[in-house]
């Protein structure tokens, strides 16, 4: 074969070898542009914004104590004049007996507060007052000095100062006004604290991150972007991940911490969830939550009873009492139900909106969630507060 037929077929061949590779490229840029049009953008957040450092929390405080300055509003029972006699003895007072205590201008209560961690002496506090006997509104009062106890016994923080109620209850015979719940008051920064409460920061090779929320998916991220941008960490469960300290800040753990909350983490998909409050009847709805093909009839029967009020006579000279009668008269009507199918691919937002064309209401709404979700059909978890 002759030298130029052999370069005429390397020609050929290199030809075909270009575009097989051109079109392998092409392809790949097609289909990496098409995946990464599809993807969503990863939402990221600060780490400290999704956990907290284990043991790192704040404290609970109470304490009993005593109100007075009320305008006739307090508790005139025998344990209030108790508290008062007892108080004004320990002060130097001179009452003979509990009963020389008169009036009503005093309470009983119960203060607490919460101290947060790393709260040092002579840091302020708000308090909360409530009280525990017959009281009528704390509005106007005082709270004498009062000792803020831990759980284990040991005095943290002084409270005392005048209460806000941030209303007013007023009554007069038959007849009351309130703007706000005045037998509760609140001390604005009311509490001093005494004794400071000792906080340490991991152990001696590292510390443990609890996460806000209980996530397995969450917390393998949250381990494996700190190992891959800090220092190796290890998710023990769906809320704890276990941080080993680099040997440089084993003595600045306020640094390492420093550094490490303001990194950058994807978060994952929420868990779908529907939380319900009976009492307000409110309803929010979280984000994925989808229905499984279902059908909902709900119809409502309403019981009315109207009393009625009447005498009864005796004859005349029967030596009869005239006595009262009441008579009632019940009437049930029930509502026109109304049936609504759901296909699969309908979601939560499909259904409220076509219950909501029907005129239900946020407490007929609470019952049909609570039937999809026993029928199988609601898919996320129904959270009832």
């Amino acid at each position: 074969m002759s030298s130029t037929s052999l370069l005429s077929i390397k020609a050929h061949c290199w030809l075909l070898i270009k575009r097989i590779v051109g079109f392998t490229l092409t392809f790949a840029l097609i289909w990496g542009i098409g995946v990464s049009m599809a993807a969503p953008t990863p939402h990221l957040v600060a780490l400290k914004d999704v956990v907290r450092v284990k043991d790192v929390r704040p404290n609970q405080l109470v304490g009993y104590g005593l109100v007075v300055g009320l305008n006739g509003t307090g508790d005139p029972g025998k344990a209030t004049r108790t508290a008062q006699w007892n108080l004004l003895n320990n002060m130097g007072g001179r009452v003979e007996s509990v009963a020389d205590l008169q009036g009503n201008n005093a309470a009983q209560v119960l203060v607490t507060a919460s101290i947060p961690a790393f709260a040092r002496a002579g840091d302020k506090l708000d308090v909360i007052v409530s009280s525990i006997g017959k009281v009528k509104s704390l509005e106007g009062g005082v709270l004498i000095s009062t000792q803020l106890l831990a759980l284990n016994g040991e005095t943290i923080a002084v409270a005392q100062g005048a209460l806000s109620t941030g209303g007013v209850s007023v009554s007069s015979g038959s007849t009351s006004t309130r703007t706000a719940i005045t037998t509760t008051a609140r001390i604005p920064e009311g509490a001093l604290v005494e004794r400071e409460i000792v906080t340490d920061i991991g152990d001696a090779t590292g510390l443990t991150l609890v996460l806000n929320r209980a996530d397995f998916s969450m917390a393998n991220t949250v381990a494996h972007a700190i190992s891959s941008q800090l220092c190796p960490a290890k998710a023990l469960d769906a809320a704890t991940v276990r941080v080993q300290l680099p040997a440089k800040f084993l003595t600045d753990r306020v640094g390492f911490l420093a550094f490490m909350e303001q990194m950058k983490i994807p978060v994952t998909a929420p868990i779908a969830r529907v939380v319900v409050n009976e009492r307000t009847g409110t309803i929010v709805i979280g984000t994925g939550v989808k229905l499984l093909p279902a059908a909902v009839a709900h119809g409502g029967i309403t019981v009315s009873i109207q009393g009625d009020e009447t005498v009864s006579q005796p004859e005349p000279f029967s030596q009869g009492q005239t006595t009262p009668v009441s008579n009632a008269t019940v009437t049930v009507e029930k509502a026109q139900g109304s049936l609504i199918k759901l296909g699969p691919t309908n979601t939560l937002n499909d259904l409220v909106t076509a219950l909501n064309a029907i005129g239900v209401t946020p407490t007929d709404l609470i019952s049909i969630l609570q039937a999809l979700k026993a029928a199988g059909s609601l898919e996320a978890e129904l959270e009832i507060i």
